[in-house]
């Protein structure tokens, strides 16, 4: 079992920044690759970015792309989400994932364990 826990959600202006954490607990965090979510009200939970065990290899979605950086401190069983340039459109709860795969898993269902997410709040 690996339990998560984000933080640093809140309320922010349009491009503004926000940096996410997700603190792990439990089996051995770097022996699982990460991920952050994301899900607005009335919609799909939304693939955001995705980290390598290792760190060394990242993957974001084209929405994010240039705007959001994932990153993993493996000494601190943390998973960081840097969200810059921030828009309205970005308002959502927020998840970290962990999964066992070694692929970049993009769908919720590829992922073992949740957070309970945090709310970011992006206004215009």
């Amino acid at each position: 079992q690996v339990q998560l826990v984000e933080s640093g959600g809140g309320l922010v202006q349009a491009g503004g920044s926000l940096r996410l954490s997700c603190a792990a607990s439990g089996r051995t965090f770097s022996g699982y690759a990460m991920g952050w979510f994301r899900q607005a009200p009335g919609k799909e939970r939304e693939f955001v970015a995705y980290i390598s065990r290792s760190g060394g290899n990242t993957y974001s979605a084209d929405s994010v792309k240039g705007r959001f950086t994932i990153s993993r401190d493996n000494a601190k069983n943390t998973v960081y989400l840097q969200m810059n340039s921030l828009k309205p459109e970005d308002t959502a709860v927020y998840y970290c994932a962990a999964t066992s795969k070694y692929y970049i898993p993009r769908a919720p269902n590829e992922y073992l364990y949740w957070g309970q997410g945090t709310q970011v709040t992006v206004s215009s």
